[in-house]
């Protein structure tokens, strides 16, 4: 018999009134006051103010979700506009899950840049101190995936085979009721990668972006592992999902990264601040 150690939650909306509380989007909003509160501490040990973080984050935090539903739109584009698509108006329905992380990162990026402009910041180090805390973002913000019931793996009869309702389940699996809970493995990985690398920073006293790119380098690997697992309509190349392709160009990147900034720029930014406010 198969048993599902993991039971998934019955609902993942609850009313107030009229307003609706969705689970997924209170993970999001906590999971993002916690990368700033982390950030923030970490900031000042950099060399930086407190509430500067705050600041950074009116700009990235909103460039980020637009990047990640773009993101998320343009790499299952059949869904929604496809042959019997779903639509322009559920594109827009950002509650009800689909959010890429690459999409995310590109837009926060340049909602920081743009931050970092205005307030006289240096964006590599506020990268180095954002990386903890965004991996430990993301591991909040899976167990969204978690009551809305979507995105997990392959059936499983594990032990930790998480249940799935009929409803839930995509064409083709109907007969089976436990699966493989990858937000869960995505979840614990997040968590592994803040460890390694706050441990790495200390260690080694990493600077000039190499924190944010051994993040970087070490999500893309467990990426790879759950989107080989993940079930749910994807777009593909030469039959691979998309996002196996971005994760291996992206994780490359990072690593290449980390090799020439630690031959070029040894050690770590002796300021958080750019020059012009320094002479200022």
């Amino acid at each position: 018999m198969t048993f599902a150690f993991i039971p998934s939650p019955p609902q993942g909306v609850w009313h107030l009134g009229p307003f609706p509380i969705r689970a997924y989007a209170l993970l999001i909003l906590i999971g993002i006051f916690v990368a700033i509160w982390i950030t923030d501490k970490r900031w000042v040990a950099r060399g930086g103010m407190a509430g500067q973080i705050g600041e950074v984050a009116l700009w990235a935090v909103p460039a980020g979700i637009i990047g990640a539903r773009l993101y998320h739109v343009m790499t299952d584009w059949s869904t929604y506009f496809g042959p019997g698509g779903l639509g322009f108006v559920a594109a827009l329905k950002i509650w009800q899950g689909g959010l890429g992380i690459w999409g995310a990162v590109l837009g926060g990026a340049l909602g920081a840049w743009y931050a970092c402009r205005r307030y006289n910041l240096l964006l590599p180090p506020l990268g180095d101190a954002l990386a903890p805390g965004l991996a430990i973002a993301q591991a909040i913000g899976r167990f969204g995936n978690w009551f809305n019931q979507e995105l997990f793996g392959e059936p499983t009869t594990l032990p930790w085979g998480l249940k799935i309702d009929a409803t839930h389940r995509p064409d083709g699996f109907e007969q089976f009721a436990t699966f493989h809970p990858t937000f869960l493995y995505e979840a614990l990985w997040c968590l592994g990668v803040a460890a390694v690398v706050w441990w790495a920073d200390r260690r080694f006293r990493m600077g000039h972006g190499r924190v944010f790119a051994l993040y970087v380098a070490l999500y893309c690997l467990g990426r790879l592992f759950w989107e080989i697992l993940r079930i749910d309509t994807a777009t593909r190349i030469l039959g691979l999902r998309v996002n196996i392709f971005t994760s291996v160009l992206v994780g490359l990147g990072a690593v290449v990264y980390l090799v020439i900034s630690a031959r070029m720029r040894p050690g770590r930014e002796e300021s958080v601040y750019r020059r012009q406010m320094i002479l200022g």
